[in-house]
């Protein structure tokens, strides 16, 4: 008698166990009544009859994800790997059609993605694919709304989150960017080179102005000392081609004193031997008679050249040349 009490106590502690039960936040319970649906059970702690009431299910309210990966062709015969991220969730106030109407939503999504992704990416090139990927996924989005809220599910968002060449379309993709990159580094590089051989050129041409600018000054003034070293040495009754020579002399053995200072200096000079400077010195000496000589002779030339011409107008004015023109 004992044990049989305590065996329905047992099973009375039993049953009034399990005709309470709790819903998790953001859940929803289907309770059925004899395998016939009764009610919708929200979150808390809810009490169901035992034996007679039974949970036929939960549905999750929150918003979920499904990732579908699609594999389909553009216009331009380039097959391409899409992934769709869908963003879903059941609506509170059709749970009954989300459980009862739809058995597997997942694959119901994954197809309605499949059938607009691959009716859009076919009239697309590869480049309008990553430049429209917003146009498929508002595509993809409306076409899911329109199916699916008739089973109680609403689409939040529709992102494609990767596009996924064939990878020997990718590695031309890469070769080409790198390519064109090439070219604009060439480019760079060409303009620059022209400016640097610009401005080169541009200073190279400024020095030489300026070392001619130099030059020219600097044989100004030695043209210039030059005429005063011979004013100097007329003073003192040395004439003007013995001065002459005194000067070149002067810098002759300067200037071989300047290349012995030098300890770089790959210059050779030649002669360089007092004899050769007595040389040029005579040469020069020589040069300069000869020069003043012809200088003498055109100058009287010129003078017989006048009188002919004056005589041939006046024949009656006849004027005697001078004594060096009779003896010519």
């Amino acid at each position: 008698m004992g044990i049989t009490l305590i065996i329905l106590l047992f099973i009375g502690l039993f049953i009034l166990l399990s005709s309470f039960f709790t819903v998790r936040q953001q859940t929803a319970v289907i309770i059925e009544r004899f395998g016939r649906f009764h009610s919708i059970r929200q979150s808390g702690l809810q009490l169901k009859i035992p034996i007679i009431d039974r949970i036929a299910g939960r549905m999750n309210l929150k918003i979920q994800q499904l990732d579908v990966i699609i594999e389909t062709k553009t216009k331009d015969n380039v097959f391409v790997k899409l992934k769709v991220s869908v963003q879903f969730m059941v609506v509170k106030e059709t749970v009954y059609d989300a459980f009862y109407k739809l058995e597997y939503a997942h694959d119901q999504i994954t197809s309605y993605v499949f059938d607009v992704v691959r009716a859009e990416v076919p009239k697309m090139k590869l480049d309008d694919v990553f430049e429209r990927k917003d146009d498929i996924a508002i595509a993809v989005k409306r076409e899911l709304n329109e199916a699916m809220t008739t089973y109680g599910y609403t689409i939040i968002n529709t992102l494609v989150t990767d596009i996924d060449p064939d990878i020997q379309v990718k590695n031309a993709m890469n070769r080409i960017n790198a390519a064109d990159r090439e070219k604009t580094v060439a480019e760079f590089e060409a303009e620059a080179s022209r400016i640097r051989i610009v401005a080169k050129a541009k200073a190279e041409a400024e020095s030489k102005r300026l070392q001619g600018q130099g030059i020219a000054d600097q044989r100004r003034e030695i043209a210039r000392g030059l005429v005063e070293s011979v004013d100097v040495l007329n003073r003192v009754g040395i004439n003007s081609q013995e001065a002459s020579a005194l000067i070149v002399v002067t810098q002759h053995y300067d200037t071989l004193q300047a290349i012995g200072a030098e300890t770089n200096s790959n210059l050779i000079l030649l002669p360089n031997s007092p004899q050769a400077g007595s040389e040029m010195l005579n040469n020069m000496v020589a040069s300069f008679s000869a020069s003043n000589q012809v200088g003498e002779m055109m100058k009287k030339g010129n003078r017989k050249k006048k009188v002919e011409e004056e005589q041939y107008k006046a024949p009656e004015i006849i004027e005697p040349l001078d004594e060096e023109d009779n003896e010519d």
